[in-house]
């Protein structure tokens, strides 16, 4: 067996072993930003590796992410969110309004710059306003977060009995999209305590959540076909019966 198969049959029985036994959560809205670098001849994905003792996927290699802040609304920005990004956004049911779409595009940003320190944002025209918390690195660059370079590549949500459940809108961008980095981010105690890009296909890769694997996997699909594109199919994960279901979002 080879090192990816063997990393693949340990996530399996990872997931077996996840608790599924809790009352029934309600899923929470959350958002995860997959940024992609295409500078070389194999494109490259962020990922971080968790923290052992954090509640959900302990020690798992994830893409930054998390649940959309009430404030995430009202958070200035450089650009709008584009129209055939909140078109997809839209897509399902119950359907999204526009004010949850940028919500949860401004969640992927804030997430990401969070954990990881990478902040995508552009330059402010005029006065920057007052940021705090979490965009004040964006603040003290003199940037506004910019989500106009932002693609929906597929949503999923938890499944029930699981202690967190989240409906997570899945999104990536360019590397050149970062304009800011913020030190100190990634250390021994923060929820990320390793960042790296890695190659699409790599072992590191092959440890994933069972469910990241599968947003990948249409990533890599994407990628493989030519420039991103907003017109591209979306896939949406969910669970029906115990089994998980795989539709197109329409």
């Amino acid at each position: 067996m080879t090192d990816i198969a063997q990393a693949v049959e340990k996530a399996k029985v990872h997931d077996e072993k996840e608790a599924d036994h809790h009352p029934y959560f309600r899923p929470r809205d959350a958002a995860t930003l997959i940024l992609v670098d295409r500078s070389g001849p194999i494109p490259k994905v962020l990922v971080g590796k968790r923290h052992d003792k954090v509640v959900f996927m302990p020690g798992k290699f994830v893409f930054p992410g998390g649940r959309v802040d009430k404030a995430d609304y009202r958070v200035p920005c450089a650009a709008p969110i584009t129209t055939e990004l909140e078109a997809n956004l839209a897509k399902g049911s119950p359907k999204t309004p526009a004010s949850r779409a940028k919500s949860l595009a401004i969640a992927a940003i804030r997430e990401a710059c969070e954990e990881t320190g990478l902040c995508l944002g552009r330059q402010a025209e005029g006065k920057v306003p007052k940021l705090e918390g979490p965009w004040k690195p964006f603040a003290d660059a003199g940037l506004l977060p910019d989500p106009s370079g932002l693609f929906l590549i597929a949503r999923a949500i938890t499944p029930p009995g699981r202690v967190k459940r989240f409906d997570t809108r899945f999104f990536t961008a360019d590397a050149s999209a970062i304009t800011h980095r913020v030190d100190g981010v990634i250390h021994a105690d923060a929820e990320l305590v390793e960042l790296v890009w890695v190659e699409l296909g790599s072992k590191p890769l092959a440890d994933l959540h069972p469910m990241t694997r599968n947003v990948l996997n249409e990533l890599d699909t994407r990628l493989a076909s030519g420039p991103l594109r907003h017109d591209a199919p979306v896939p949406f994960f969910h669970f029906y019966g115990g089994k998980m279901q795989k539709d197109v979002l329409s």
